[in-house]
């Protein structure tokens, strides 16, 4: 059962998602043949059967998910995986209803959300890991060929590729003011995030946060910033009521402040997954007498450009040292900015800190495969790494215009 070639992704993927539906218990009568010969492999050499039994595979397949399901870091991300797969114990022959139930109630979300977006990021991670414990078994076992599989993977592939954009995670290398300069692509919903110091989230200009069942980056971050009991009841809102507090303290309670503004709050209940502060990012003003926001991408430039000082200003008031900072497409949700022009504008200050010299690990993040390849393009594209300081064909002002400087 040789694994040379590696499966791809998207057969990996299509494995698990059979395993999910017809779980554990079901695995001897399961089509999984890519987990089989991934399983295959990492086994050691003297204890590979020449034939394989149906019920020696399915342990395999089994202890492989298990393996990969481990190294997802702990947390909400890997305790979801557990029970959409049935894992946990005493779940392995709960039917996938019930396993996807359970997940979405991890989440604070109905099962129909849960199926579209969740459950698509935690299947695409364990995916994505048992992919990484297979190039590490070609590796060991055929050095030259992982030696290629791994540089396959640091590869800038063609966007375009579907295989490409289906990954949650890219790392970019862009071109920068004479050097490159690392930019890792997330494609997962915000409360997926994990390990980067600062969230950066849009709010409106009167700070008033989202209500935390809905859709938005700020209602994801205030839901999953959100302390919880042991049955899953909200026991405190420390998002919401941090960035409260900062208004009040600032004497702008009820009352809008300058678009481009940013505050900060402490992150809640999203330390466990590494993350430290969020950055309310002010760029959608009220339109008077309706639902909808105006968005200028002055404004979210003036936000990142903020945001990134004020990274500047606290870092080294951590221990370790705040490093790392992930930005949404601001004003492209509510705000209805289009992509293109959310990505300039976000880009333009960050390359503008670039341009100073700066070291600080930038992310980005968005929840589809369609602004995922656009920001693919628009970045491998700058030559050089400038962006101009222009949106949508106007030169974009940086120094803020008629509006003062955001309140610090």
């Amino acid at each position: 059962m040789p694994l040379m070639p590696v499966p791809d992704h998207a057969s990996i993927l299509e494995e698990i998602k059979t395993v999910r539906r017809g779980g554990i218990v079901r695995l001897r009568r399961l089509e999984v043949p890519s987990l089989a010969r991934i399983a295959f492999a990492l086994a050691p050499a003297d204890a590979r059967p020449a034939a394989v039994p149906a019920q020696s595979q399915s342990q395999s397949v089994e202890w492989l998910l298990r393996l990969a399901v481990s190294r997802l870091g702990g947390g909400t991300l890997q305790e979801a995986a557990e029970y959409t797969l049935g894992l946990t114990p005493g779940t392995r022959d709960w039917p996938g209803a019930d396993r996807r139930r359970r997940a979405a109630e991890l989440y604070g979300v109905s099962i129909e959300r849960f199926r579209k977006e969740q459950e698509a990021v935690v299947l695409d991670q364990v995916a994505e890991q048992v992919g990484r414990l297979a190039r590490a078994a070609l590796a060991e076992r055929h050095p030259a060929a992982g030696r290629d599989a791994a540089a396959g993977d640091a590869a800038h592939d063609d966007p375009a590729d579907p295989a490409v954009s289906a990954r949650t995670h890219r790392l970019l290398t862009v071109p920068a003011h004479g050097r490159t300069v690392p930019v890792t692509l997330h494609v997962h919903p915000v409360d997926l995030l994990r390990d980067v110091d600062v969230v950066v989230s849009p709010v409106n200009t009167y700070l008033a946060l989202p209500e935390a069942y809905k859709s938005s980056v700020a209602a994801s971050l205030r839901r999953a910033g959100a302390l919880r009991g042991l049955t899953g009841e909200v026991l405190g809102d420390p998002i919401h009521d941090e960035l409260r507090d900062w208004a009040t303290a600032r004497g702008t309670s009820g009352r809008p402040v300058l678009p481009g503004t940013v505050a900060v709050t402490g992150s809640g209940a999203l330390a466990g997954q590494g993350v430290r502060r969020v950055y309310h990012a002010a760029v959608a003003v009220p339109r008077a007498g309706t639902n909808d926001y105006d968005v200028l991408p002055a404004d979210v430039t003036r936000a990142v450009a903020h945001a990134l000082e004020l990274l500047a200003e606290e870092h080294e008031r951590f221990d370790p040292p705040l490093r790392s900072v992930c930005f949404p497409l601001l004003g492209s949700g509510r705000g209805g900015l289009p992509y293109e022009e959310s990505v300039r504008a976000v880009w333009a200050a960050i390359d503008a800190e670039l341009a100073r010299g700066a070291g600080w690990d930038i992310h980005l993040i968005v929840r589809g495969l369609a602004p995922a390849g656009l920001v693919v393009r628009m970045l491998t594209e700058y030559a050089g790494g400038s962006v101009d300081g222009r949106v949508d064909g106007r030169a974009d002002d940086m120094s803020g215009g008629e509006r003062s400087h955001p309140l610090p």
